[in-house]
């Protein structure tokens, strides 16, 4: 079942990670080891949580896993990417043939 318009994880990272701890954004970024123009990108949508930055997020936070934040960015990126289906040119395989 895919989700409707699922959060950027930054989103998620900032409600339910970073305020909740009362870190800023400046303060968040020395912790994990990033520059606060890096972390504000992902904060706000405009960057993704990359391999690196997942594990790096598991490493300063703990929980959730690597892993989870990995699979909210594929969930958001795909459902970006099913917004454009539309335009995306491909031309199907007739399984039934072969």
């Amino acid at each position: 079942m895919s989700m409707h318009n699922p959060a950027h994880p930054g989103e998620i990272l900032k409600e339910l990670v970073i305020h909740p701890l009362g870190l800023s954004i400046t303060e968040a970024a020395e912790h994990l080891g990033v520059s606060r123009k890096t972390l504000s990108k992902v904060l706000n949508g405009r960057g993704g949580v990359t391999p690196e930055m997942a594990l790096r997020l598991e490493m300063v936070f703990g929980k959730p896993s690597a892993d989870h934040w990995l699979r909210l960015q594929n969930a958001y990126d795909l459902w970006i990417t099913r917004q454009d289906q539309a335009n995306i040119q491909v031309t199907p395989v007739d399984v039934d043939a072969a």
